[in-house]
């Protein structure tokens, strides 16, 4: 009698499992994006909200680019939002990038911002307005991933 086979994650490897080697670039967290590292690391989408105007930011930075006041807080968010606009990449750029197509997208957060992400779906699946949610890739023990699927 076999083993039963554990599930596979939407990222193709078995569920809960990391990859041993993997070969793409990772993020290197600066003072200002540590904590939205963190929260993503413990599957929480989080971004900076200004205290002053109250907008939402994305990228992690000192500074509201609305009103450049520095009352930044971190808030966790819903994880939803709509494809602006993506495109799909059928040739590596690098050889780290060798699984490929995969799609890089722009996604209009809820909350406000634009975030450049990769989505987690067949390329024939995705559509410009299309509503989607975070999806958080544990690539290795130290490090998940912000990306999104359809919603």
């Amino acid at each position: 009698m076999s083993e039963p086979q554990q599930a596979n994650d939407r990222s193709g490897r078995p569920a809960g499992a990391f990859i041993t080697e993997y070969s793409k670039p990772l993020p290197h967290p600066s003072p200002f994006s540590k904590p939205y590292w963190e929260a993503a690391r413990a599957h929480e989408f989080k971004l900076q909200q200004c205290g002053k105007c109250g907008k939402f930011i994305y990228y992690p930075r000192p500074r509201c680019q609305h009103c450049l006041s520095d009352q930044l807080e971190w808030k966790k968010c819903s994880g939803r939002g709509t494809v602006y606009s993506y495109t799909v990449a059928h040739y590596a750029p690098t050889p780290a990038f060798k699984e490929i197509p995969f799609v890089l997208a722009i996604v209009d957060l809820e909350e406000g911002p634009r975030m450049t992400t990769n989505i987690v779906a067949p390329p024939d699946k995705i559509k410009i307005g299309m509503p989607v949610k975070v999806f958080f890739d544990d690539v290795t023990p130290e490090c998940t991933l912000v990306k999104f699927e359809p919603a």
